[in-house]
């Protein structure tokens, strides 16, 4: 990452130009460039979190410590240049500039004055959506100047009881209006804040409620802020999974999920008026024809095959087939559980004796099995799909079911998990719902290719035992 006023294509990294704006509102930082000026550069990885990356190269670069706010809307001019702005607020010098910048006052600024026309408008675009200190953004809380030095006061009362305070490190993971993940060092235990906005503003309420109901596998909330949707962990102890290869660190992670689902058996409701998804067989049931109605009209308007496409003949014989699994799982008598369709690596945080689960936007109530499924897709992208770690993981998972349910009750859960377990989440969430998100070419595809590995495992499904009702 580097700092430069050019602009050259790379295909590993993007190019962000930072409107980094001071404190009081009414000064930007620029560059010299001979009789012009411009704002200052940097070079990002591609398809890495911006906020951080972007924070390390302009404190690298710039000699400047910023927190991102948004991204200006400034398209018109980026489409043809491939470059990114990125609206942020001045926090602190932290060293040397690679080139000298000074502050220009925006009053001082306009068409006429020497900046390129693009970042003009990156800066005036900035300043609309931008407040004041104590002032609300109509963008979000987090849009406007001051909202950082306010939530690291917050911080600062919440844990001075405690017997700790902060100290100058932070990180600012990610960055929006209405959405922020940072991480804030002490004298004692690391700290992680993090808020939410729509559309996954539900999260809020699940983690604290999760988080007071099963304390042993989610970060412990020290505090929340409930008009910023935001609340206050400690960090836990451990690597992601996604940075383990040891097998069975991933089989405690399945039998650890699994005792958490276990103990969340008598808690349905108060999960689900968290905001918790209700996803048990008696809705899933009702979103089979509405969702298969959605998926057949996408089939038509697919233009290119392959991949196959599916008739409505075959959408109807899978609609059949979710409709009898559906019945069979639920005469096996399985509880139904908390759940989670976001179950992945990265949110699932492993240490010597425990797993801790994070990221509960996609929380549900509904058939455990389902959670497990999702682990064990990402087991064999690690691991391979011959690997016997999927293997592994099932067994350690279900070990922990033994005595709750019947071994036969357990065999069949699993035999009828991998194809209901796509279906919920397909059909789990409101995308399928809306009009404009269907008109998307990468929506309707990736609903597409759901729709087809449920068709592949209805089929696999029934050469293994036919589906009849129970």
């Amino acid at each position: 990452m580097s700092g430069k006023l050019t602009t050259p294509e790379q295909t590993d990294c993007e190019t962000y130009r930072v409107v980094v704006l001071g404190q009081s509102g009414t000064e930007v930082l620029v560059v010299p460039d001979g009789d012009r000026i411009a704002l200052p550069s940097v070079n990002i990885p591609r398809w890495q979190r911006v906020a951080e990356n972007l924070t390390a190269a302009v404190k690298t670069d710039w000699g400047e410590e910023v927190v991102c706010l948004f991204e200006p809307d400034a398209s018109a001019s980026t489409d043809a240049t491939g470059i990114h702005y990125q609206a942020a607020e001045h926090w602190r010098v932290s060293g040397n500039p690679k080139m000298p910048t000074q502050w220009a006052p925006l009053s001082a600024l306009s068409h006429d004055s020497p900046i390129g026309a693009s970042d003009y408008l990156a800066i005036q675009q900035s300043i609309a959506l931008c407040s004041a200190e104590g002032k609300e953004s109509p963008a979000g809380p987090f849009a406007r100047l001051g909202w950082f030095k306010e939530l690291r006061e917050w911080v600062e009362t919440v844990i001075e009881p405690l017997g700790f305070h902060l100290s100058r490190n932070f990180r600012q993971v990610n960055a929006s209006p209405s959405f922020s993940l940072a991480r804030f060092e002490t004298d004692g235990p690391t700290l992680w804040f993090k808020a939410v906005g729509e559309p996954n503003q539900r999260e809020f309420a699940i983690t604290c409620a999760l988080a007071h109901l099963f304390p042993d596998y989610l970060p412990r909330v020290v505090a929340a802020r409930p008009d910023w949707n935001g609340w206050l962990t400690r960090e836990v102890a451990g690597k992601p999974l996604s940075e383990v290869q040891e097998p069975e660190i991933w089989e405690r992670g399945a039998a650890d999920l699994a005792r958490l689902q276990i103990q969340s058996i008598d808690h349905g409701s108060e999960i689900l008026r968290a905001g918790a998804r209700d996803l048990g067989s008696a809705v899933l049931s009702k979103f089979i024809q509405p969702f298969m109605s959605v998926v057949a009209r996408l089939m038509e308007r697919q233009t290119k095959v392959p991949p196959p496409t599916l008739d409505r003949k075959d959408l109807s014989a899978l609609a059949h087939s979710l409709d009898s699994a559906l019945d069979a799982m639920d005469a096996i008598g399985t509880p139904e559980t908390l759940g989670h369709l976001d179950l992945n690596p990265g949110n699932t945080i492993a240490s010597e004796n425990q797993c801790a689960f994070l990221d509960w936007a996609e929380a549900c109530i509904g058939n455990p099995f389902f959670s497990l499924e999702y682990l064990l897709e990402h087991a064999r992208c690690t691991f391979g799909p011959d690997s016997p770690v999927a293997t592994e993981l099932t067994a350690a998972y279900c070990a922990q079911w033994d005595g709750v349910v019947s071994p036969a009750a357990i065999a069949d859960a699993l035999a009828f998990a991998p194809l209901l377990a796509v279906f919920a989440y397909a059909a789990g969430n409101d995308v399928w719902k809306e009009t404009e998100r269907l008109e998307e070419p990468a929506t309707a595809g990736y609903l597409r290719s759901l729709a087809r590995r449920m068709h592949r495992e209805a089929s696999e499904l029934a050469d293994r035992r036919p589906l009849c009702l129970p």
